[in-house]
């Protein structure tokens, strides 16, 4: 419906038409449980009293509201028709008064795409479970409202449920004659209200923090999940995290956390990682482990808790005014969730972490041919949902880091605190936040703000060596260059690092901090010093660029990458070799070369878990067509040898257990797989949990060694919404004619599975293996994108439109394909044609990094 996608331009009008007082809600969700009804959806009543004013008497707005229906309205006691004034999004509000209040009486629609109320029914017990999502605008699926960040107003929830459940809100309920009334929240942004409700595990804690002034803060923590996941759910480390946070936020935010209590909802079938809503956050519910898996799985966990709690300042306390601004609130929290972990606890190396993983996807993300500013344009509600993405996250992030470089910590911790006392509860822009940073600095924030936050692209950084007669450094410049489509060459502060082998072990022996500037920077401090085998540009990951090398380096790593103790020096070679291979400069096949050679000795578990998602990724979409087969081999080869020969019980045993599963591609890998399922091949150390079974199994389906029978007993032993999901996926990873048809249709010409299962469907249809069985879908991809994004949710169509394009058709044929869909299409929607434009550009950079690799043969 047209009037789904508020536009920012609309937005304004609104808001400075409008400020509102308060809301109470009243949601009646004992319809939740219960037979299905006969036809249309299953709904719930919601109804709504604003209170508003109107700087403009006699103007005319609108409020946001989707429903199936409207029961009763009424405006200042003036009863209004549904059906002259309820268009399915919108509620016109005519001859507004300079006070006014809105009831609304609706019936909402319970969702099942994890947009507004989502509803779960556990296979494993029956039991519902309900959680709200709303980011960027989903409130309106909930109760009526003005759905935009910067129209804040305080509220009060009231919410009736089926008897034995519990509900939660942002603030502290009380159930009162079967009906749980919350506080009052402080004034915030309708996407960040929330409601919980079910059957949940719930678990309580407390933090107390005493100030230097003598005032004590208490607050209540909460923690919940499904009850059939109570039994995996390591509370303690999560309560352990939290605290860890806020403390570490009261001491370098100096204001108080404002919202009161602190639940952690995890919950069923999430599309985000989690959400910052104030008082209770919600979670994904993967975060709760139900196999062994590494330290680098409970390290993202932690990196997440603490980026949703930085939010509770940067987004919830001070709001961006609109979503060109969401870098305000998100690359705050990415940032600060680093920051927050290495700084606060066990998890001491997250910068390699984010050196290693975020900064792969602002790299991509900033590659691509819709890469935008970290100040996005964002027009609508549309361009706002696709702009969570690596460079509002990620490179606004790394971005920030080298802001903390620029400025000092101090200078930017104490421009955090100024904005944070100057504007909470409000809304800003970029500009209220770099007059803080200018004051506490003493920089031009303006320039740095129009290099680094108001252009795109990332540059490039390659040293340039001069030895003199003597074999000593003569000079030592850094080159930078940005491609044509975004020239902008931006200044960097970076750390340039020698490196030459001694005793076997490839080491820094010197260093030089250097402000780049323009195309051409020479560092003088380096001068005279002993030539180096290796010049690392951008040691200890100060600043955000694509690192190169030259020849002289290049062959340094060649021959002793793994012989770097620096584990941070070391990820960010991985690193630049891995932008390298994307960017067709270095042959896909020596990349996978590097990885066998050395993978095995990295001793970060994150790092060597990238290596083997880029190793696997190389393999699939850069490797000469001519080469796959024999370099399938060797991964799989590789895997076998590692996983066997890994210490027993270690987190790098579990990680080349997965590995080969993923790569297994001839009948002794299948063998194997075999064998640790049923018990007759076994490792000392590794235990095959469910998570694994169903690892193993993925792969087995996928290349036809087991099947429907196999799948079905592996579903009655794991009975579990978990089980469910690694079903369907594989389900779908059967290499059959008949079975690709089935779970075509399932998500493009049905909208019956949830979202959780869409997700899983696709990961089962498209597999490198089955690279013929597919390339009919081509033709129905195009045919279909448009009708798909037309007749679903956003989220939904976000989802079908990525997972079925057909990367792995990777020829020019395709690429044609996806232009004449792009030329024939000029007026779909521009997050329609973002999403195609975006996946025809990673299928044109796999063409190229398949001639390179080809080349190297010549």
């Amino acid at each position: 419906m047209p009037g789904e996608n508020l536009t920012r331009d609309e937005a304004r009008e609104r808001a400075a038409l409008l400020s509102v007082d308060g809301y109470d809600v009243s949601l009646d969700l004992r319809s939740a449980v219960g037979d299905e009804p006969a036809d249309g959806p299953r709904t719930f009543r919601s109804v709504t009293t604003v209170r508003f004013r109107c700087a403009e008497p006699g103007a005319t707005t609108f409020a946001d509201l989707i429903a199936p229906g409207v029961t009763a309205l009424s405006l200042n006691g003036r009863d209004l028709d549904p059906s002259e004034v309820f268009d399915g999004s919108r509620i016109t509000l005519e001859d507004l008064a300079a006070d006014n209040e809105l009831i609304v009486d609706a019936q909402c629609a319970y969702s099942r795409t994890g947009e507004g109320l989502h509803r779960f029914v556990d296979p494993e017990d029956g039991e519902v479970y309900l959680y709200t999502q709303y980011e960027p605008a989903d409130s309106r699926r909930v109760h009526a409202c003005f759905e935009q960040p910067d129209l804040k107003a305080p509220f009060r929830f009231e919410v009736r449920a089926p008897e034995g459940w519990t509900v939660w809100s942002n603030g502290v309920g009380k159930q009162t004659d079967g009906v749980w009334r919350f506080a009052e929240t402080k004034p915030i942004s309708t996407y960040i209200t929330c409601v919980v409700a079910g059957p949940y595990h719930y678990v309580t804690d407390s933090y107390t923090r005493t100030f230097d002034d003598g005032t004590t803060l208490r607050i209540p923590l909460g923690a919940m999940c499904r009850k059939g996941l109570a039994p995996h759910f390591d509370a303690d480390d999560v309560f352990l995290v939290t605290k860890q946070g806020l403390d570490f936020f009261h001491d370098h935010f100096d204001y108080p956390y404002p919202f009161g209590k602190y639940d952690q909802a995890f919950v069923p079938e999430y599309n985000l990682g989690a959400m910052e809503n104030p008082g209770l956050v919600t979670f994904r519910e993967e975060y709760i482990f139900r196999g062994k898996v590494t330290q680098a799985s409970y390290e993202s966990r932690a990196n997440v808790i603490l980026h949703e709690m930085a939010h509770m300042w940067f987004g919830d306390l001070v709001t961006m005014e609109w979503w060109d601004d969401l870098w305000l609130k998100e690359s705050f929290a990415d940032f600060m969730g680093s920051f927050a972990t290495v700084g606060a606890t066990r998890f001491t190396d997250g910068w390699i972490t984010f050196a290693n993983r975020r900064k792969a996807w602002a790299y991509r993300a900033d590659q691509l041919p819709s890469t935008h500013p970290v100040t996005a344009d964002i027009r609508d509600l549309q361009d706002a949902k696709l702009n969570f993405d690596g460079i509002t996250y990620a490179k606004g992030a790394s971005v920030l880091k080298q802001l903390v470089a620029y400025v000092g910590q101090d200078a930017f911790l104490e421009g955090a605190r100024r904005y944070f006392k100057r504007h909470a509860y409000g809304n800003t822009r970029l500009g209220d936040l770099l007059s803080v940073l200018g004051e506490t600095s003493g920089r031009d924030m303006g320039a740095w703000a129009r290099s680094w936050l108001q252009t795109a692209g990332v540059n490039s950084l390659t040293p340039q060596v001069l030895l003199d007669p003597d074999g000593r450094v003569a000079e030592l410049a850094v080159v930078q260059e940005a491609p044509e489509s975004h020239p902008e060459l931006r200044p960097h502060r970076v750390a340039v690092g020698l490196y030459r082998r001694t005793d076997g072990v490839l080491g820094r022996y010197a260093r030089a901090e250097v402000d780049v500037e323009g195309p051409r920077t020479v560092v003088a401090e380096l001068a005279g010093a002993e030539a180096p085998e290796l010049v690392l540009v951008n040691d200890d990951d100060l600043t955000y660029c694509k690192t190169r090398f030259d020849e002289t380096s290049l062959a340094a790593l060649r021959q002793g990458l793994g012989d770097m103790t620096d584990p941070l020096a070391r990820a960010l070679c991985w690193s630049a070799l891995w932008n390298m291979t994307r960017d067709a400069l270095l042959p896909a096949r020596e990349f996978i070369d590097l990885v066998l050679r050395f993978a095995a000795r990295e001793s970060d578990i994150g790092v060597l878990q990238m290596l083997h998602a880029w190793a696997e990724s190389a393999a699939v979409h850069y490797t000469a067509p001519g080469h796959r087969e024999r370099t399938d081999q060797r991964l799989t080869e590789s895997a076998a040898l590692h996983l066997s020969t890994a210490e027993p019980g270690s987190e790098h045993q579990l990680a080349w257990a997965r590995f080969f599963a993923r790569v297994a591609n001839a009948a002794p890998a299948f063998e194997m797989l075999t064998g640790l399922l049923d018990g007759t091949v076994t490792l000392p150390g590794l235990d095959v949990d469910q998570e694994l079974r169903w690892a193993f199994l993925d792969a087995l389906a996928a290349h036809d060694v087991v099947g429907d029978e196999e799948l079905a007993a592996e579903l009655a032993r794991d009975d579990t919404a978990s089980g469910k999901r690694h079903h369907v996926r594989c389900l779908a990873a059967r290499p059959q004619a008949s079975v690709k048809a089935q779970a075509w249709a399932q998500v493009v010409e049905s909208d019956q599975l949830s979202n959780a299962l869409v997700e899983a469907t696709l990961a089962g249809f498209a597999r490198p293996s089955q690279r013929e069985l597919t390339a009919p879908y081509t033709e129905k991809y195009f045919a279909a994108i448009e009708r798909v994004w037309e007749e679903r949710s956003i989220q939904i169509g976000m989802i079908v439109v990525q997972g079925l394009f057909p990367s792995l058709q990777e020829s020019r044929e395709t690429l044609d394909a996806a232009d004449a869909w792009l030329q024939a299409h000029p007026e779909a929607a521009p997050a329609l044609r973002r999403l195609v434009l975006e996946a025809r550009d990673d299928l044109a950079r796999a063409l190229r990094g398949q001639a390179c690799d080809a080349a190297a043969d010549a």
